[in-house]
């Protein structure tokens, strides 16, 4: 008796638990309505919004491109962490295709893909940091957009990150401040018959 007690509440529970909730109707996305501005239901996001999550944020934080073009100088201020940031990030998404000093030569490439172009190209290294922010945001060739699995964030930490390679693979002595100059040792050059052989 007081199972079938249970297996008739049961019943009348689950029957009540309808899809109505989720079925109510409401306006899809871009399904087409009366009801608001251009008969959309996508609208555009009112002045003067600020975003829950990061405040009231310039545009060109989100796009790379500010007043005067491609922005040079990253929004977020570049710190030791947030260039270590960038390579931990750069390492997983960029590598595989640009290899991890940036020549192009990345993994992919080694198995057939198409290399894409050196950071080191010199055309590369004067473009400013808002162009590779632009890049990872947009897709570029080959490439497609990486906005919907980096944050705005990680994508301008990956940007400092690849200028500072850049720097790194075309540095010269003169850039390293003269407290430092004295602990770089020369690179050690390799004995006469050793590179006649690799020239063999």
């Amino acid at each position: 008796m007081r199972r079938l007690l249970f297996i008739s509440l049961l019943t009348l529970f689950l029957s009540a638990c309808g899809m109505n909730m989720y079925d109510q109707p409401k306006v899809e996305w871009e399904e087409r309505t009366p009801f608001l501005p251009g008969n959309v239901g996508v609208q555009p996001i009112p002045d003067g919004t600020v975003s829950r999550q990061r405040g009231a944020v310039d545009e060109s934080f989100y796009s790379g491109i500010g007043d005067q073009g491609l922005i040079s100088e990253s929004p977020i201020p570049v710190s030791v962490e947030f260039l270590e940031r960038g390579q931990e990030r750069y390492n997983i998404y960029c590598s595989p295709c640009h290899n991890f000093n940036g020549n192009g030569l990345g993994v992919i490439v080694q198995k057939g893909m198409v290399q894409p172009s050196s950071f080191h190209e010199q055309r590369l290294r004067d473009q400013p940091i808002g162009y590779f922010y632009s890049a990872i945001t947009n897709g570029f060739g080959r490439m497609y957009s990486y906005a919907s699995r980096v944050p705005p964030e990680d994508r301008w930490a990956i940007s400092s990150y690849i200028k500072a390679l850049q720097l790194s693979q075309n540095a010269q002595l003169a850039d390293v401040p003269e407290e430092f100059q004295n602990q770089l040792e020369p690179p050690a050059s390799e004995p006469a018959s050793e590179t006649a052989e690799v020239g063999q």
